[in-house]
């Protein structure tokens, strides 16, 4: 591993990349403690739990500088929750969208810049909904005397801090390394950790009689940790391996062709990116309710609508299911992979190449996505449950959704790594 580590610093591009990727999250974690002006932060400190039981998910993806109410209080959500919309509108829905998307890298651009600008749209809701949802919970004290004026101006600077957060993370995506969406909220839950093993030791150590019960809880919670961490790494590099035979082709004096290969197809090939779509497109209800909170509808919502209760974890469990087919058959298009083998000579043995193939492919797709999407669910509600049984601070019942968020991310960086250190003749993580 040391060896690997020191061949990325030979290769000048992947250095600079590295470099680069740490400097971008160097500017936001600084970002993240610059407080949005006229906010009072001692509300903050005084009254933290309070808030923690609504927004804990929001502070842990924005690095706690939601309860800070820092420039980045509302993090990259709005961009997440665009992305889903110009997505789901990508499939026929408009019609512009949809022949925009078969367009290659310039349509690609065009619904970049839908998003972006839904992104602002969204911002400027959810930071509206948020200010007035913060100073109505914290009696008002947050900000003073505020005014309509006062609501709009903070939820334009928190929108700002959106817009240049997702400059960053495509600043990542092109000259860093990793997704830098994905990237940003990695470094946004890592930095939380020592905030949760912090929480875990005052509860446990310092505010219990019962030490040895202490030792023997926190020692489950490892346990449980590294079950967490071996389970996605087994799915997350689960493959699905379907045959490919092409036939010999002559073409003038020279053959082509006659290769046996395969289609690699992963079990979970949406990634983290399902549980993260999930988690924004649930709390956006919830934040939109804080406008009304007297209202007894979105008092209902705030009370339901959240992720560990009841309607909200069946609700999130079938987004995530939702989603992972979705983003796995808008990555993976049977048809077209269909029509390429046939281009080129290729068929599944046993199956006839054309419509019999692409369905074959589907219904393979079909059981191991599944599979997949199945695993992230149990993976991202099972420590609700523990962490309620063992009595474990707010803020690290989120566990299960974080880990399962910072091993695909750390996974995801390691194999662009790798890719970069083959291509260069290098040895790399995973290869031995």
């Amino acid at each position: 591993m040391f060896k690997t580590v020191s061949n990325i610093w030979k290769v000048e591009d992947l250095r600079k990349r590295i470099l680069f990727t740490l400097f971008i999250l160097l500017v936001y974690r600084i970002g993240s403690f610059i407080p949005v002006p006229g906010v009072n932060k001692d509300v903050f400190t005084q009254t933290n739990q309070a808030g923690s039981e609504l927004f804990g998910l929001l502070n842990t993806f924005s690095g706690g500088a939601l309860f800070q109410f820092s420039i980045f209080a509302i993090g990259i959500m709005p961009y997440i929750t665009s992305s889903i919309i110009v997505q789901l509108l990508s499939m026929d829905v408009i019609p512009k969208f949809a022949e925009w998307a078969k367009e290659g890298e310039n349509g690609k651009r065009k619904l970049a810049q839908i998003t972006r600008y839904g992104t602002i749209v969204l911002g400027l809701v959810q930071g509206f909904g948020t200010a007035i949802g913060f100073n109505r919970q914290y009696q008002y004290d947050m900000i003073p005397g505020a005014t309509v004026t006062d609501y709009i101006v903070i939820a334009i600077i928190l929108t700002a801090g959106t817009a240049f957060l997702m400059w960053l993370g495509e600043q990542i995506t092109e000259r860093g390394i990793g997704n830098g969406i994905s990237i940003l909220i990695f470094a946004g839950i890592v930095a939380r950790l020592p905030a949760h093993v912090r929480s875990i030791y005052s509860q446990e150590f310092v505010d219990s009689d019962a030490l040895f019960l202490a030792i023997v809880k926190v020692v489950a919670i490892v346990v449980a940790v590294a079950a967490i961490i071996v389970g996605v790494i087994f799915v997350q590099q689960g493959i699905r391996k379907i045959p490919v035979q092409y036939a010999k082709r002559v073409v003038g004096r020279k053959m082509y062709g006659g290769q046996s290969t395969h289609i690699p197809l992963k079990v979970n090939g949406a990634g983290v990116i399902p549980v993260i779509f999930a988690v924004s497109l649930l709390m956006f209800p919830v934040t939109i309710a804080n406008f009304w909170s007297t209202h007894k509808w979105a008092q209902w919502i705030q009370a339901h609508m959240y992720y560990d209760k009841p309607l909200g974890m069946v609700l999130y469990v079938i987004l995530i299911i939702a989603f992972t087919f979705f983003y796995t058959f808008v990555q993976i298009n049977p048809v077209q992979m269909a029509d390429q083998m046939k281009k080129n000579g290729g068929y599944i043995p046993g199956v006839r190449p054309g419509k019999p193939t692409s369905s074959y492919i589907t219904r393979v797709m079909s059981r191991i996505t599944l599979s997949g999407a199945i695993f992230l669910s149990l993976i991202s509600i099972l420590p609700v449950f523990f962490g309620t049984l063992a009595d474990l601070p707010r803020d690290v019942k989120l566990g299960g959704t974080s880990l399962l968020i910072v091993i695909g991310v750390a996974l995801d960086t390691m194999k662009q790594i790798e890719t970069q250190l083959i291509k260069r003749h290098y040895k790399g993580f995973i290869n031995k």
